[in-house]
C-alpha cells in the first residue's frame, strides 16, 4: 500500500484537510473523495478541458495537477461558483439564455474556463473568447453559443 501524505486547502471557500495517495489527481481527489463531480474526466490527458478547475484565480486542467500541488491553495470548482440557494452566476446564467450547451458533459469546464477569460481580459472580442477557449471542447458544437454567453456574462460581470 503505497504511503499517504496530508494535504490542506481550501476547496470552494471551505477549508479542507485529507490524506492522498501522493500520485492522486486533482480530478480525483475531487470527484472521489470530496463528492464534487461537476468536473469531469474527458480525456484524462489535458487536452479537453471537462476538468477545468480554479487554482488561486487561474484555470488549470484537474486531470493533469497532481492534488498535491495544491497544498495551501485555492481550489474554486463549479459547484462553488454560486450559493446553492441563492441566484446563479452571470456566466452560468449566460450559459442558459444563449443555449451554449447541448448534452452538457463539457459545460462545468467551459463555465469555469469562460470566468478565468472573462476575469483575464480575454473577452473583449469574439476572436480573442475563440482563442483563450480553444482548450475546451464541446463535442456538440455549441461555440456560437458559448462565445454569446461570454460576451453576454463579460458585461454583467463589469469587465467587457
Amino acid at each position: 500500500m503505497p504511503a499517504t501524505v496530508t494535504m490542506r486547502f481550501a476547496v470552494n471557500g471551505q477549508r479542507c484537510e485529507v490524506a492522498i495517495d501522493p500520485r492522486t489527481s486533482l480530478l480525483d481527489l475531487a470527484r472521489e473523495q470530496l463528492g464534487l463531480t461537476g468536473a469531469k474526466k474527458g480525456c484524462d490527458h489535458g487536452q479537453c478541458g471537462a476538468c477545468t478547475m480554479h487554482v488561486d484565480g487561474r484555470r488549470i486542467a484537474s486531470c493533469m495537477t497532481p492534488a498535491i500541488q495544491v497544498d495551501g491553495q485555492q481550489v474554486a470548482t463549479i459547484e462553488g461558483l454560486s450559493p446553492p440557494d441563492g441566484p446563479l452566476h452571470p456566466m452560468q446564467q449566460a450559459f442558459i439564455d444563449h443555449d451554449a450547451l447541448q448534452c452538457g458533459y463539457c459545460t462545468p469546464g467551459q463555465i469555469m474556463a469562460a470566468v478565468a477569460c472573462v476575469n483575464e481580459g480575454h473577452a473583449t472580442t469574439a476572436e480573442q473568447i475563440r482563442e483563450y477557449m480553444s482548450g475546451n471542447i464541446c463535442r456538440c458544437g455549441a461555440y456560437v453559443g458559448i462565445v454569446a454567453a461570454i460576451r453576454d456574462a463579460a458585461v454583467q460581470m463589469g469587465k467587457a
